[in-house]
């Protein structure tokens, strides 16, 4: 009987050890090893809390059902959401009651915590606005406890990589047409010695000083012209012209640049002025990464605050720690230590240099945009390391893990198929597929700015913790 049972020709699937095929193949059969594991990573306490709130199709008044019933509310606001972009207004009267508050990427974290680019680039802002004269004073006053941090997050804002705000820094006011809500950032620097990634000498400075004498008082006299720009729109023809938005926006800021220019031909502003604006952002290829977060957060913010429902609507780092949000689980982070990205390294630098993962752009993937939509830029692989074939199987992965498909989104290289979006703590957990995220890659240390880029995943761990949080508020009623 044992004789027959491994005859040569039988093939057969395994799952779990993949020892238990060694009797197989050695006996000339062939063995395909599945790539599975149970839920929850094997702990009993998870995969019992996963199964209690799993649906169940012969009982529609289940809290498997009801959860479906909420998320699917959640999936009908994202995909209705419209996110356009109105104007340009300092921080402070965004907020009025900000202070010398500065605000940073990802879930809080103390000074003391911090990492080497935040570290930086709250020096850079104290310097910024005025509050020390030179870096070491600007240390010793962040370090005395004076000036309050806060997440961006938490005052309806995004930032990338580090993420710092201040008072007199000008910000993007983005509301969603739909739903009324609205959402805010920064504006973005470019690549190189640049706040977001901890630098602070004076041209950097200078050009912060730039961005709030001319940049935003130019592009607000375009926006009154127009009556504002249409977010989401951009972000869709961008998808279909080799960007998934997030690590590659080259072709997202050249249709922004198009719109602007109308706007600013139609506003008649200053010549210098409009030139020395559209210049930068002819120069600066990833200058509408910050309007994709702010869109994403716009989009996002809409789907947030339904009970019981178990899709993220936030995704953020802190250089330290990765953070979710989940909309039934109101304001609270569920952290987990951040990983490192994986990718490539600009000559000089290694992966011994990298800082673990940092900033809000995870809200792109979030929304859909992202590692999620990797199979619309092909291009990104040149930069961020893998192959064509890998970005493909990126998006397709994370279909199994989201509840909705945006029509909105479409991905040319799975025959334009809409791309995955709403992203549920449970199947993420179920499946063990952790989302991926495509993101630049930060020297440790505070100042060297971007080293690379590549992609990261999401820590099991937050999903996990998030799951708990909601059998303690829901438990199984």
């Amino acid at each position: 009987m044992a004789q027959s049972l491994i005859a040569p020709g039988l093939s057969v699937f395994n799952i779990g050890v993949d020892t238990f095929t060694h009797s197989v193949t050695g006996a000339g059969g062939t063995a395909t090893q599945l790539d599975w594991q149970p839920p929850g990573d094997a702990d009993p306490r998870t995969a019992w809390e996963l199964a209690q709130i799993t649906s169940d199709p012969h009982d529609p008044t289940s809290i498997g059902a009801r959860i479906d019933a909420a998320n699917r509310i959640a999936i009908d606001r994202i995909l209705s959401s419209q996110p356009v972009l109105l104007d340009v207004r300092q921080a402070a009267d965004v907020w009025p009651g900000m202070g010398r508050t500065l605000l940073h990427a990802g879930a809080p974290v103390p000074w003391k915590n911090m990492c080497g680019p935040m570290h930086g680039a709250m020096i850079g802002a104290v310097l910024y606005e005025g509050w020390a004269a030179n870096a070491d004073d600007a240390r010793k006053l962040l370090e005395s406890g004076e000036i309050p941090f806060a997440s961006c997050h938490d005052y309806q804002a995004v930032g990338p990589m580090t993420g710092i705000i201040s008072a007199s820094m000008p910000v993007y006011v983005v509301k969603n047409q739909t739903h009324g809500n609205v959402a805010y950032t920064n504006v973005n620097e470019g690549i190189g010695k640049v706040l977001r990634f901890g630098a602070n000498s004076a041209d950097v400075i200078a050009r912060l000083h730039w961005f709030k004498d001319v940049l935003a008082p130019t592009i607000k006299q375009a926006l009154d012209a127009v009556g504002g720009i249409d977010l989401k729109a951009i972000q869709s023809q961008a998808l279909l012209m080799g960007d998934e938005v997030h690590s590659r926006n080259t072709a997202a800021t050249a249709l922004f640049h198009m719109a602007l220019s109308t706007a600013l031909a139609k506003a008649k502003v200053d010549s210098t002025q409009a030139y020395e604006l559209l210049k930068f952002i002819a120069d600066t290829s990833q200058f509408f990464l910050n309007f994709s977060m702010v869109s994403s957060k716009a989009i996002m913010d809409a789907a947030h605050g339904i009970d019981l429902s178990t899709i993220v609507t936030a995704t953020a780092r802190n250089g330290v720690t990765t953070g979710i949000r989940v909309s039934g689980l109101g304001r609270e982070w569920f952290e987990a230590p951040s990983d490192t990205p994986v990718g490539l390294y600009f000559p000089g630098f290694k992966q011994e240099d990298a800082n673990p993962d940092l900033g809000d752009s995870a809200i792109c993937e979030t929304a859909g945009f992202g590692g999620f939509s990797f199979a619309a830029s092909p291009a990104l692989t040149l930069l961020a390391g893998g192959t064509v074939a890998q970005s493909m199987r990126y998006s397709r992965e994370m279909y199994h893990i989201t509840v909705g498909r945006n029509p909105a989104m479409s991905l040319p290289a799975l025959d334009f198929a809409p791309a995955p979006v709403g992203i549920d703590v449970r199947k993420v957990i179920d499946t063990g597929i952790r989302p991926v995220v495509t993101t630049g890659i930060a020297h440790k240390q505070a100042g060297i700015g971007q080293v690379g880029a590549g992609v990261v995943r999401v820590p099991m761990a937050c999903y996990v913790n998030a799951l708990h949080a909601f059998a303690r508020r829901y438990g199984s009623t």
